[in-house]
């Protein structure tokens, strides 16, 4: 029986490997499998969790190396659905995300873009699970996958499966003319665990951040939004028990800090700051972050050993190339 499901879209990430996409001199590209969902459930499995994986592939030789791929991880893919022509992708303008570079999404007509709640046998879907992790990136897509995770979710529910999100916010994702304020309080309602950060949590559920926070703002602060903040949401969202925040700060394509809050309504602990002059991706460390979190919540962790989990889980991230971790949790 597969006991964490994790639901979205399957990416494909290209980068150039010269100084631009057209580098005369160094015309070569750069290609790896990965989506927020995708990478969670990588990290997860290696971490020894029975995982399973659900997205839209359509039948061609590209989606079936990538599900070669998933399935060596160790990641059940029977749950993903053969439909549509093409797989979503994304152009990272920067290497490796080692600068603030600009990201082009290429996800219109995907195959997963594509779905809705009549084309997925729900019942199937969530046959044999009993943690569900979804994330924003889902409903930022269209109304339909909007409405399609509503579906899910109330289904979930109604099944007794906790469910988990992370709430990436992508801007240039949102662009069917409603915000995410208006969309996904109605959906992170149904959800027991939330993950992402003060930012995300502000515009996305509507609690409040001070504006003035910034860069050369210290930790103590920080840490007292995240706790007001997570109060908050507390309140707003009463069916959530756990939520972690991450904190990250880029000096420097290399110069990376990184720590990470947890929060329930009877604890709220942080890890401390981890600070690395080396980075080799930084794709993928939120994820790793979330997949260190449920790791831990499925493992019965104590408070203090959850965010540190999920934070040695995202921090190792950024040593480890491509868009999917190795499972691994370290220190360094």
């Amino acid at each position: 029986m597969n006991r964490i499901l994790s639901f979205g879209e399957i990416l494909i990430r290209q980068q150039s490997l010269g100084t631009s996409f057209f580098d005369k001199k160094n015309n070569k590209l750069e290609i790896f499998p990965g989506g927020s969902e995708a990478n969670v459930a990588a990290s997860l499995a290696q971490m020894g969790n029975a995982v399973a994986y659900s997205s839209a592939f359509p039948k061609n030789a590209l989606a079936d190396e990538i599900l070669a791929i998933l399935q060596s991880l160790g990641i059940d893919t029977s749950k993903s659905i053969e439909y549509g022509d093409r797989l979503g992708s994304y152009i990272l303008m920067s290497a490796n995300g080692l600068s603030k570079g600009e990201v082009i999404y290429d996800r219109k007509y995907s195959s997963f873009s594509l779905l809705t709640a009549e084309k997925i046998d729900i019942e199937g879907l969530l046959d044999g699970v009993s943690w569900l992790h979804w994330t924003a990136l889902t409903p930022a897509l269209n109304p339909a996958m909007a409405d399609l995770m509503l579906t899910l979710l109330e289904s979930a529910s109604a099944k007794g499966i906790k469910i988990s999100v992370d709430l990436n916010y992508r801007s240039k994702l949102w662009q069917y003319g409603q915000e995410p304020i208006e969309i996904m309080p109605t959906l992170v309602a149904h959800c027991d665990v939330i993950m992402g950060n003060i930012w995300a949590a502000n515009k996305m559920l509507g609690t409040h951040v001070d504006e003035t926070l910034d860069r050369h703002t210290t930790k103590e602060a920080y840490l007292a939004a995240a706790q007001a903040s997570a109060t908050e949401v507390f309140e707003k969202f009463p069916r959530c028990k756990h939520l972690a925040y991450t904190f990250r700060f880029m000096d420097s394509p290399q110069h990376n800090l990184f720590y990470g809050t947890y929060h329930s309504p009877a604890a709220h602990v942080h890890s401390k700051t981890l600070e690395t002059q080396q980075v080799i991706d930084r794709i993928g460390s939120g994820d790793a972050f979330m997949a260190g979190f449920i790791h831990a919540l499925v493992n019965n962790m104590a408070p203090q050993q959850i965010v540190d989990t999920a934070t040695a889980a995202g921090f190792h991230k950024l040593f480890v190339k491509g868009d999917f971790g190795d499972g691994q949790i370290s220190w360094f």
